[in-house]
């Protein structure tokens, strides 16, 4: 792998970072009542690759909890 395209996934894995944390702490703070989220992350290729495409597709998830604690505890 070059270095341009391990920039490319730094900078594509690095925005959904930081833009995933923004809305899930600002739903969070709209919600206040929640205790825990469960979340599912997905990443998939979604190119469209002909039929001379590979026979594997890139496909992960991931999944885990986020557990809002109040600051009145």
């Amino acid at each position: 792998m070059d270095d341009q395209t391990a920039k490319d996934i730094r900078s594509l894995l690095k925005t959904f970072g930081i833009q995933a944390d923004e809305m899930i702490q600002e739903y969070l703070a709209k919600h206040p009542q929640i205790k825990e989220l469960n979340l599912r992350i997905t990443l998939e290729d979604l190119t469209d690759h002909g039929e001379s495409g590979p026979q594997d597709q890139l496909f992960i998830q991931i999944e885990g909890q986020v557990r809002q604690v109040s600051s009145n505890q």
